[in-house]
């Protein structure tokens, strides 16, 4: 829906004179939040940037070299010209600690210092990786939102909480899906019942036996993600993260406070579509694997249904959502809001679009390969509907002949 000028004068005069702490800000998502924030709205009193770091130098340091020196800031740099890093100077406030670590690990002094100062909490911490540790992916996602709730309850003057999630908390659905919470104990499979604090007991029961047999740390690590994938599935979920996100979703609920909060769940996070530079993203993310495959022509075979829909959604719009959620339900004290954020129903990007449109774009923008600059000599890639059809054709193809 686009907003009117009064409705968008709302949402930036809302972050005037705030103070806002943002954990997750080296992110991608952060990342664009902290610019746009920034950019649209000088006056922010000031951003507390939760880094983790050995000290202040050090979280500066970081700061710099993984937030302001990405070309996304150039667009504030051009605006502020000398002035750009005294005014980074002054509204950025880096916080050394950890989220997975209660009061985030911050001494009490400097706590109760932040705590009285602090308007917005706005929570993007999350190990994004689907088969990660178990032990890891709790500890950001589960425990690190219990510790942003017991932080957020001792902030004096807090007006809103803002928690990223994602869409596929859900689950694999079809249709629409509801914008409702989660209980405590909730999961996707029927006849079970999910206990947070057995899962927790779980992992360090099972920490413990590998240490006590004097297992190596790549031991640990592959007992730790094959125990992750088991758990989740055995409750209905595809993966970990997901897993993991459901659950710190459920530790929202129960711990939160007398004050807004809002849940943010964006479906697969993409490119900027136009703030502040069009097209820009960091890494290879989702999605891109498989246009950089293209692109390099290492990927000649893709199996997918044509009419799938994939939920896809620029960086920028879901930071857009995000301002706009907190702007809208500030005053509502008792508000706990969960927005989708994603183009499925309303503007469905199909993966026949998708293919279509890169194909399209290598053949009007050739990618270069090789040391020399020779350009790559693109084919259309092949689709097949089915794994099965695939090997049939690769078997036809490759396999006889070789045989023969």
């Amino acid at each position: 829906m686009m907003m009117s000028e009064m409705d968008v004068d709302r949402v930036v005069g809302y972050f005037k004179d705030k103070s806002i702490l943002i954990t997750g800000s080296t992110g991608f998502l952060g990342k664009v939040l902290v610019e746009k924030i920034l950019r649209v709205q000088p006056d922010v009193k000031k951003l507390f940037l939760l880094i983790r770091a050995s000290d202040v130098e050090s979280a500066k340091f970081r700061i710099q070299n993984e937030i302001m020196a990405k070309e996304i800031f150039q667009v504030l740099k051009d605006k502020h010209g000398v002035e750009f890093h005294s005014f980074v100077e002054e509204k950025i406030c880096p916080l050394v600690g950890d989220v997975v670590h209660e009061n985030f690990g911050i001494d009490i002094i400097k706590l109760r210092e932040v705590s009285n100062d602090i308007d917005v909490i706005i929570n993007g911490a999350a190990t994004t990786n689907f088969s990660e540790r178990y032990d890891v992916a709790f500890n950001t996602n589960v425990l690190g939102v219990k510790h942003i709730c017991a932080f957020a309850k001792k902030c004096t003057k807090l007006k809103m909480l803002l928690h990223v999630s994602t869409a596929y908390v859900a689950g694999e659905k079809e249709g629409l899906i509801t914008e409702r919470t989660f209980l405590m104990g909730e999961t996707l499979r029927v006849g079970t019942h999910l206990d947070i604090e057995f899962e927790l007991n779980l992992i360090k029961d099972s920490k413990r036996e590998l240490r006590a047999s004097n297992s190596m740390e790549k031991a640990e690590r592959k007992t730790m993600k094959e125990l992750g994938l088991k758990r989740a599935r055995n409750f209905g979920w595809s993966n970990t993260y997901l897993f993991t996100k459901a659950m710190g979703e459920m530790m929202m609920g129960l711990l939160r406070g007398d004050f807004p909060v809002v849940i943010i769940r964006p479906s697969i996070i993409t490119s900027t579509m136009k703030e502040p530079l069009p097209g820009w993203i960091e890494g290879i993310r989702t999605v891109d694997t498989v246009i950089m495959g293209h692109a390099k022509q290492t990927l000649p075979f893709f199996v997918t249904n044509l009419d799938l829909t994939l939920d896809m959604i620029p960086g920028d719009m879901v930071v857009n959502a995000m301002m706009a959620a907190m702007a809208a339900h500030s005053e509502d004290q008792h508000a706990w809001i969960i927005y989708h954020v994603t183009s499925s129903v309303r503007n469905p990007t199909t993966s026949a679009l998708v293919i279509d449109s890169m194909h399209h774009y290598f053949l009007e923008n050739p990618p270069c390969k090789g040391r020399n600059g020779e350009r790559v000599q693109l084919k259309k890639m092949r689709i097949f509907s089915t794994l099965a059809r695939l090997r049939l054709y690769t078997t036809i193809k490759y396999e006889i002949p070789v045989e023969l």
